[in-house]
């Protein structure tokens, strides 16, 4: 467990998953190789979904959790997919997707949520050239982490944690209290 990620250790409340959750979060990529990044692609398949913001101490994701609920809304109406479960957290999101049959085009739904949104706010964030060069405002890190889901156990194991996001990130003490989950709605 030392290798895990600094955020998922010492958690009790994710001590029964944490073998699980530690072989789908653990990132053993050669940095080397990420010129060469790579992902698997299945039609119709099943995906976690980890989408952050370049500054991670940024609050824009509740602050503008409208915005952010068009952007999505709107990619969803022209490229669907079903969401069994997905917390926005103010720094990062965290998204299960199902594609439809014969799509595994799931990059262009986040490139379009990301842009959309990051289009849509008031404030200038000053992008670097090298986000200028790629027509990036610096809002989002560049890429996302995704990891397809093998089986139902596995799900369920994601569903959990996602619910239990924002609970691990100290913003609230019960995953029904956070506004900004599919689970609030359950509840």
């Amino acid at each position: 467990m030392g290798n895990l990620p600094i955020f998922m250790r010492g958690s009790p409340t994710m001590m029964g998953i944490l073998p699980i959750l530690h072989d789908i979060l653990t990132i053993t990529a050669d940095p080397a190789a990420m010129t060469n990044y790579r992902r698997l692609r299945q039609p119709g398949g099943t995906y976690f979904f980890t989408v952050c913001l370049e500054n991670r101490s940024s609050r824009i994701l509740v602050d503008h959790i409208n915005t952010l609920r068009w952007a999505y809304a709107k990619t969803m109406t022209e490229l669907p997919v079903a969401c069994p479960a997905m917390v926005v957290l103010p720094d990062h999101l965290h998204a299960i997707w199902t594609l439809p049959e014969g799509d595994a085009d799931f990059s262009e739904r986040w490139r379009k949520i990301k842009a959309r949104f990051s289009h849509a706010l008031d404030a200038d964030p000053n992008p670097n050239a090298s986000q200028s060069a790629k027509r990036e405002r610096g809002v989002w890190q560049r890429r996302f982490w995704e990891h397809r889901v093998r089986d139902d156990d596995e799900l369920q194991t994601i569903i959990a944690y996602c619910q239990n996001n924002p609970v691990k990130h100290r913003h609230v003490t019960a995953p029904q209290d956070w506004p900004y989950s599919s689970f609030a709605k359950r509840a």
